[in-house]
């Protein structure tokens, strides 16, 4: 059920690194569920849009190219002033034909940034850097007018600092969020800034399992621990593990100040809890960080692989 205030405006915060887009601090992450009709999703993400987001994320592999459809009606007549964002999801195949098979689903003619995905292993980024690679197609995509700026999604820092310093990347995309690896957000992070290169993360609610008992965007857990607790004088079951809550995960990511962050907003419920706890952002203190950091530990506890986390 949705909130009954109505959503707050956003307005566009800063330029996205290099780009010379100016963003609005939150974005709007995938948005995509095949058992919701059509209409319903594209209904959703113009909600958000009506609310001034102007930066969306998505992906082939995202319900199978669902999301890319959603994408492409929502921005039809109102694609001006939207920065959308795509991916190259097989690193290991030819780049353009799926930059074309996207453009087709989103029946664009360009999208503003391409990234490759989830590419988290150095030896892949070696290769795809290399003379002749995929990051060469990819800039050939790129003076085709097929996108207008390239990068890199990743889980893994040591493959974020080679693409920084490669000089190759316009924006990067990785977590930022209560749990997440120390080297984000202290070596990634600021060299980003200090090379121009724009900043888009996820991770803010560590794909849910900060919020509830789910191994990950929904999915429940394999052994899932209870508790009992009484309920109007009966016994019932109900989840005994710790949760963060919205609020503070989002104050959490926008305090250490990326310049967009990706927030999954898949159905209006979810859209009111996270832009009304951006919206009255305040930063936290360092006291504060360091207390969600440790409650966010306990509450990532036992539900299943942090897969963005090096070692994890």
């Amino acid at each position: 059920m949705a909130d009954e205030r109505p959503l707050p405006r956003f307005q566009a915060r800063r330029q996205l690194g290099r780009t010379g887009f100016q963003a609005t601090a939150v974005g709007i992450g995938d948005l995509a569920d095949r058992s919701v009709p059509l209409a319903r999703c594209v209904a959703t993400l113009h909600r958000a849009m009506d609310a001034g987001l102007n930066v969306v994320d998505t992906a082939p592999g995202y319900e199978d190219g669902y999301s890319e459809q959603i994408v492409g009606e929502a921005l039809r007549g109102r694609r001006e002033g939207m920065f959308v964002i795509d991916k190259v999801d097989f690193l290991d195949q030819p780049v353009a034909p799926q930059v074309e098979e996207s453009l087709r689903r989103l029946q664009l003619e360009a999208v503003d940034l391409f990234v490759f995905h989830n590419l988290s292993k150095l030896d892949t980024w070696e290769r795809l850097a290399a003379p002749g690679g995929g990051l060469e197609e990819l800039e050939r995509c790129v003076r085709q007018g097929k996108a207008h700026f390239r990068g890199i999604s990743s889980h893994h820092p040591d493959v974020l600092r080679a693409a920084l310093e490669s000089g190759r990347c316009d924006v990067v995309m990785f977590p930022v969020g209560p749990y997440v690896h120390p080297r984000y957000v202290e070596e990634i992070l600021p060299l980003a800034k200090a090379k121009g290169v724009g900043t888009v993360t996820f991770k803010t609610f560590g794909a849910g399992k900060l919020l509830g008992d789910t191994e990950g965007y929904g999915r429940p857990l394999q052994a899932r621990p209870r508790g009992k607790v009484s309920s109007g004088g009966a016994e019932t079951d109900a989840p005994s593990l710790p949760h963060l809550g919205v609020e503070e995960c989002v104050r959490y990511t926008l305090t250490l100040d990326p310049d967009v962050a990706l927030m999954g907003m898949s159905f209006p419920n979810e859209q009111d809890a996270a832009l009304h706890a951006a919206a009255a952002f305040r930063p936290l203190t360092a006291e504060q960080m360091t207390d969600v950091r440790q409650r966010a530990a306990w509450a990532i506890e036992g539900k299943g692989a942090v897969w963005w986390n090096p070692g994890a």
